[in-house]
């Protein structure tokens, strides 16, 4: 019998309520390695217990991070947080349900028949994931289409396609501040298209925020038609079961029960203090073990399924937000993290997976592997059909990656419903939580996301000086910088982006020095 039998039939863990499981015998460790880290990872679990007794999580913010209790509110520190929550989900399903029978109506319409739903971050990520996984265009009650970016242009695009039906579309805006630029510039744009074309924005408008913030307040003061609460004890990265998530989700005719539900079952069994049955401590030994618990490689995550695509750009801010920092839990510097990207198979076949076999080894691969092929059963050649091929490509590759010692986990699941993605989403969560704590860093605060947004608003106070020095006699950088701020790189840059939108007005080429911007 072969040595990759064996370790096949002893290397896997289960989550029978969800049926998926878990394979790593396609990575290179020893039962030295678990035996070594058995004690790490008891205090790893001893850490996940007190995360979700409500012990303070989140230092700079001082709140504690209690996504788990969305799906399992009994086990919230206070009855209060527990009716909370039960509470946002049957208003949720209300709604959503009110909305599709045409109780909820437009004033101008017969029905809500499209949502824009308008977010950042993991207000968008996991949204437009669970929206491509679970959705069907052709029966969905309701379509839904996102803007998740300042872009102008990317909001026009989206607009674009509703000319003619803002009168039936819902906007679900979700912020936990309000004040965040993104989702408060997408919203004043979207608002102004309503204006344009007669309809009151408030009587089409959902809000997702906090309690008390600027846009429950703005919410609240235009009697908006509905208000969900954001919680301070979710971070945007883990609030996909959250109100951010269910409320677009809900209205798409999703089963959000479901989601809640196969995330409950997959933390029953990864709660458990068992290292080698529980696939969330697996995955995160596995992480440590092939990066050596310094992030020295990068995970690629390749779901053989069309409706996965999106999996891998929300696991990029759930791990790389969570894991990426710079300072460990005693303040010391480790520069910590996992890089994360993915496709799908079997694109990759055609796209980087000749850089995975043959190249650098930076990398290991998560491969998702989804039983049930769905779609039509028609045979192409006898007794093959489409899904056995996608099936043949993704065994071909792990195979063909392993023999070249490129190392992988496998995660096989029946198929893609809602109970499943509820499950994926839980397994990693808690993944990353386990691995955090075996590295000593802290998985719920984001100082380098804050650090950014702070440099933006500095720059956008510079633009305002950089446009106030701008005359009708033409200057280069330099000069403008020597009356505006000293750095003439940042200044030049900004009037190039002030000149190609018609607010300066640039002269000649060539060496910036030399270029001059004056008054348009």
């Amino acid at each position: 019998m072969s040595t990759s039998w064996q370790r096949f039939k002893q290397f896997q863990s289960r989550i029978p309520a969800l049926g998926l499981t878990m394979d790593i015998s396609r990575m290179r460790f020893d039962e030295g390695f678990l035996e070594k880290m058995s004690a790490s990872m008891q205090s790893a679990f001893k850490a996940m217990d007190e995360l979700e007794k409500g012990a303070i999580a989140n230092p700079d913010e001082k709140r504690m991070v209690g996504h788990y209790w969305l799906r399992a509110p009994e086990l919230a520190p206070t009855p209060g947080i527990a009716e909370e929550v039960r509470k946002s989900v049957a208003d949720i399903k209300k709604f959503a349900k009110d909305v599709h029978t045409g109780i909820i109506k437009p004033a101008k319409a017969h029905k809500f028949t499209h949502v824009i739903s308008i977010g950042i971050g993991g207000s968008a990520l996991g949204p437009m994931f669970v929206a491509d996984a679970l959705g069907n265009p052709a029966t969905d009650p309701m379509k839904v289409d996102f803007i998740d970016n300042t872009d102008p242009d990317g909001i026009a695009r989206v607009l674009k396609c509703y000319e003619g039906k803002l009168g039936e579309t819902l906007v679900v805006v979700t912020s936990k501040s309000g004040g965040t630029p993104e989702p408060r510039n997408g919203m004043l744009l979207v608002a102004e298209a309503y204006k344009k074309t007669g309809l009151d924005f408030a009587k089409h408008a959902v809000a997702v925020t906090m309690a008390g913030s600027q846009m429950d307040k703005l919410a609240t003061k235009d009697n908006w038609l509905a208000r969900f609460p954001m919680f301070d004890w979710v971070g945007g990265r883990t609030s996909e079961l959250s109100a951010v998530g269910l409320v677009p989700a809900a209205l798409q005719g999703f089963d959000i029960q479901g989601m809640l539900d196969g995330a409950a079952d997959c933390d029953r069994v990864t709660r458990k203090h068992d290292m080698r049955g529980n696939p969330a401590s697996l995955m995160a030994l596995m992480w440590y073990h092939i990066t050596e618990g310094k992030g020295k490689k990068d995970m690629v995550v390749l779901p053989y399924k069309d409706r996965l695509l999106l999996f891998s750009r929300y696991l990029q801010q759930l791990v790389m937000e969570s894991l990426g920092k710079q300072l460990d839990l005693q303040g010391k510097r480790v520069d910590q993290g996992i890089s994360v990207y993915g496709n799908k198979g079997s694109t990759d076949q055609h796209a980087y997976v000749q850089q995975l076999r043959d190249g650098v080894l930076n990398f290991f691969a998560v491969f998702i592997r989804v039983l049930e092929s769905g779609g039509s059963s028609t045979n192409l050649e006898p007794g093959v059909t489409a899904g056995d091929y996608l099936h043949g490509f993704l065994l071909g590759t792990r195979a063909a990656l392993y023999d070249n010692n490129r190392e992988s986990i496998t995660i096989t699941v029946l198929r893609v419903d809602a109970r499943v993605i509820g499950g994926l989403i839980a397994l990693f969560e808690r993944a990353v939580g386990l691995y955090a704590s075996l590295i000593g860093i802290n998985a719920y605060h984001q100082p380098g996301v804050e650090a950014g947004k702070k440099a933006a608003a500095s720059v956008l106070e510079l633009q305002a000086k950089v446009a106030a020095a701008l005359t009708t006699t033409p200057q280069t950088a330099e000069q403008i910088a020597s009356v505006s701020a000293p750095d003439a790189e940042t200044v030049y840059l900004l009037l190039e982006h002030l000149a190609a939108n018609g607010r300066a007005k640039s002269a000649g080429e060539g060496d910036p020095g030399k270029i001059t911007f004056c008054k348009p």
